[in-house]
């Protein structure tokens, strides 16, 4: 008897044991139920974040030194090629928007990241043999440059796009698949995602910076093919490494029946749609309270399966007070985008000597704002944080919304510093009458600060959006949150290049000389970086006026 009560005590306690260990709302690769111990956690995210410091490497072999391409063996003008790499950079970053949809809906995150990645390691294979298609330009004697071959051109644009592509499906999958790998609902796990969006953003700048060391210097100096053929062939390691991990990881079950994102835009319709109706059964002040009519019927011919429930209204209400935050971080946007445009433009023309004879490339210097995202990321994460965390009682330090006010500020600042040393490169090449196409005699390095506070701005504003995003949407639509993030960096890039053209265009009339003349030396892009530096200040003002009255999603987390 005795003996039985202990076997069937022990049985009792190892089946709760058994219990604890799996992971609620989570599955293994095969189906089954998540084990905490066998799976996710940083054993998981470590083939992630592999996955994405390759795609770091890729994108960084691409955007980079992209103007350096278009104004060289294509022959664009300036303001021509930093708009063309805006609007690549900035389609980069919506079509997310697309893939998050395809992988919320559809594929699942999982199968969505491995095709993105095939198509990655096609668009760069194409990538590379547009770039052996290319016939050197001459300078014609009237002075113009000779077009490039049309063949070359489409097979550029195409391999371009596609690249563009498969960013839409990597991006807003393979970060939220990694905080996937984390149970909120966990004590222990939920301070480790924390910790995970931090390492995220350092895995990233590790990427980029190795593309910008090595990459860059292959493009300029070797050849543009083998500089594009590389990260293809880093790409081809990334799935295989991606493919390794398949047995650890965590996949979050969706157990509602319908599309997330067919709920959310029900809701909106629904609310439109009864937007005259009474609803008397609200008792309190909601915000976005017309969207509580959409869980009733206009009529007897609305179907049941065409009412919204509470829940549903509840979700679209928690995507739309983002929107306030969304729109105001556009600007800071409209000012990251130019560290791989005009930054790179005022490099070339100043004196990059680091010894006797060897210069190195403009777009190098991006990798200080990597260095710096390398070296702050840790500062954060492990001596920040804990002191924040034991003055604030939070178990974020600072919340998301502080995080991402504190980086606006130092983007502002940023911009001020650029105008004034691009006043300062203006002023050394007139004192030493410097020719259009001559370098002023003023060192590179000069540009090191604006570079370094884009870096230290990036590890808060930055990683803070990746976060609030992350865990401020439902969760059937964490990629679409992501997406959210990642549309605020696209929408940016293309309101540079409207914001380029439209001074291009207002600033040559009448034969005075662009802002964005090709000669830098004639130009004044430091009159735009202090119209970006005022556009900083105002949108800094409107942030805080809508963070200030944000409620956040869980109150545990800020």
């Amino acid at each position: 008897m005795d003996i039985a009560v202990v076997s069937g005590g022990a049985a009792s306690e190892a089946e709760t044991q058994l219990l604890d260990d799996v992971v609620a709302g989570f599955s293994d690769f095969k189906g089954r139920p998540a084990v905490r111990s066998k799976s996710g956690l940083w054993k998981s995210t470590s083939f992630i974040l592999g996955v994405e410091v390759a795609e770091r490497f890729a994108y960084g072999g691409i955007s980079s030194n992209l103007i350096s391409y278009l104004t060289g063996p294509l022959g664009q003008s300036t303001a021509a090629a930093a708009a063309n790499v805006n609007a690549w950079n900035g389609t980069a970053a919506l079509l997310p928007l697309l893939g998050a949809f395809v992988a919320d809906s559809f594929l699942g995150r999982y199968r969505t990241i491995m095709i993105a990645v095939v198509v990655y390691i096609l668009s760069l294979g194409f990538l590379s043999l547009s770039a052996t298609l290319h016939s050197d330009c001459k300078i014609l004697e009237n002075g113009s440059v000779c077009s490039p071959p049309l063949l070359e051109i489409i097979a550029f644009y195409l391999s371009l796009y596609l690249a563009a592509l498969a960013e839409g499906g990597m991006r807003p999958c393979i970060q939220a698949f990694g905080a996937d790998q984390f149970d909120e609902e966990n004590t222990n796990e939920s301070k480790a995602k924390n910790s995970f969006f931090n390492w995220w953003f350092f895995s990233m700048a590790g990427g980029s910076l190795l593309a910008l060391l090595i990459l860059n210097y292959i493009q300029e100096n070797l050849s543009w093919q083998l500089g594009f053929g590389i990260p293809c062939i880093v790409m081809c390691f990334a799935l295989l490494l991606y493919l390794l991990g398949s047995f650890t990881y965590r996949f979050r079950l969706n157990n509602d029946e319908k599309n997330p994102f067919i709920r959310i835009s029900r809701v909106f319709m629904n609310a439109v749609r009864n937007r005259h109706a009474t609803f008397a059964s609200v008792e309190e002040q909601t915000k976005f309270k017309f969207l509580d009519k959409a869980v009733l019927a206009p009529d007897a011919s609305t179907g049941g399966d065409n009412l919204c429930s509470k829940r549903d209204v509840d979700d679209a209400k928690a995507i739309l007070k983002l929107l306030p935050i969304w729109l105001t971080c556009l600007g800071y946007a409209v000012v990251l985008s130019q560290s791989s445009t005009l930054f790179t433009k005022q490099g070339k023309t100043m004196d990059r000597e680091i010894m006797h004879g060897f210069e190195i490339p403009a777009a190098t210097l991006q990798s200080l704002i990597s260095v710096t995202v390398i070296l702050c990321i840790p500062l954060y994460d492990r001596v920040l944080v804990p002191v924040a965390r034991a003055m604030t009682k939070k178990p974020a330090g600072i919340t998301m919304l502080q995080r991402i006010g504190t980086g606006l500020f130092i983007s502002f600042l940023s911009m001020v510093i650029a105008a004034l040393v691009e006043k300062r490169r203006l002023t050394t090449a007139a004192k030493y009458g410097v020719a259009d196409d001559e370098a002023v005699p003023m060192s590179v390095w000069w540009l090191a600060p604006q570079y370094v506070l884009f870096g230290v701005s990036e590890v808060f504003v930055v990683v803070g959006l990746q976060e609030f995003f992350y865990d401020q949407v439902p969760n059937e639509l964490k990629s679409i949150g992501l997406a959210m993030y990642l549309s605020i960096l696209g929408i940016g890039d293309f309101l540079s290049s409207l914001l380029i053209s439209i001074i291009e265009s207002i600033t040559s009339r009448d034969g005075h000389e662009s802002w964005f003349s090709n000669s830098m030396n004639r130009a004044h892009i430091d009159y735009f970086y202090w119209l970006l530096a005022g556009l900083s200040a105002i949108i800094m003002a409107a942030y805080a006026y809508f963070a200030k009255f944000y409620v956040y999603k869980k109150r545990d987390m800020i």
